[in-house]
């Protein structure tokens, strides 16, 4: 029966949503009306009744209803290749290539100056490096300590930096406050909403496809990335065993810088 149904200009999405969020977001037969012999689906009640109050707004006249661009999330564990394969999509299709946590780390970086979470913490500093930043200092008088304690009072951050910051740091979740100022724009506002995205990274909870599915912001396609755990260590260890070279070779000039300096002290 449904089949022989004469549908209308949306097909099987909802009018209302489409109209006002520029989202092709499904109807249900529950939620259906009729108007000029054609059937509506509807995503909830209170949109069949926008329609019905007037539904010239939103049926197509002159031309074709307009369909909106392509949006896309991406989704996987750390390391399954998410970014690389997003970029290439966002270069095939022509759209923007959003990746959420480095979204987050911008909002951020003007009162950080650097990037934050378990990727970018510094190892603590060892007793020798300490003596040796303690003794170039008090030996060049580089800064002072009046300088040291300014540069640690910059860093104030507001609630909703720290709810970022606790979320970049142990992936603490993010209020539905915090995510109605970032989100919502992707699908609504301009470049975004004529051009379309890959958003990649989110969401990454239930929680937050929740979030997703009570705003109306439905993606087109969500594809979900699933890698071997040994290609994930291949892909991760190297540059990271790089960095943990790095880092021993810089304790082992630090230690000769000390050892010089207090052979340069005792003399």
């Amino acid at each position: 029966e449904e089949k022989k149904r004469q549908m209308g200009d949306t097909k099987h999405f909802c009018p209302v949503s489409l109209k006002e969020d520029y989202v092709l977001y499904p109807g249900l037969s529950e939620h259906a009306a009729k108007y000029q012999e054609k059937i509506y689906y509807f995503s909830n009640p209170e949109s069949r009744d926008k329609f019905l109050k007037n539904p010239e707004e939103y049926v197509a006249h002159n031309e074709p209803v307009q369909a909106p661009p392509l949006r896309v999330c991406i989704l996987g564990t750390h390391g399954a290749g998410k970014t690389t394969c997003a970029r290439w999509l966002a270069d095939k299709f022509g759209i923007f290539h959003i990746q959420f946590e480095e979204y987050l780390q911008e909002l951020l970086l003007p009162k950080t100056k650097q990037k934050i979470g378990p990727d970018f913490d510094e190892e603590p500093e060892e007793d020798d490096d300490k003596l040796l930043s303690q003794e170039l200092e008090d030996s060049s008088q580089i800064m002072t300590r009046s300088e040291n304690e300014e540069s640690k009072q910059e860093v104030e951050l507001t609630d909703e930096e720290e709810a970022i910051r606790a979320n970049l740091m142990d992936s603490k979740p993010l209020p539905a406050e915090i995510l109605d100022n970032i989100v919502p724009g992707w699908w609504r506002k301009e470049p975004f909403r004529s051009t379309g995205f890959i958003l990649d990274g989110f969401p990454r909870t239930s929680d937050e496809a929740q979030y997703l599915s009570k705003q109306g912001l439905c993606p087109d396609v969500a594809v979900n990335i699933h890698v071997e755990e040994g290609d994930i260590l291949d892909r991760l260890l190297p540059p990271r065993l790089k960095k943990w070279k790095e880092r021993q070779h810089k304790k082992m000039e630090n230690k000769k810088k000390l050892k010089d300096l207090r052979a340069k002290e005792r003399v």
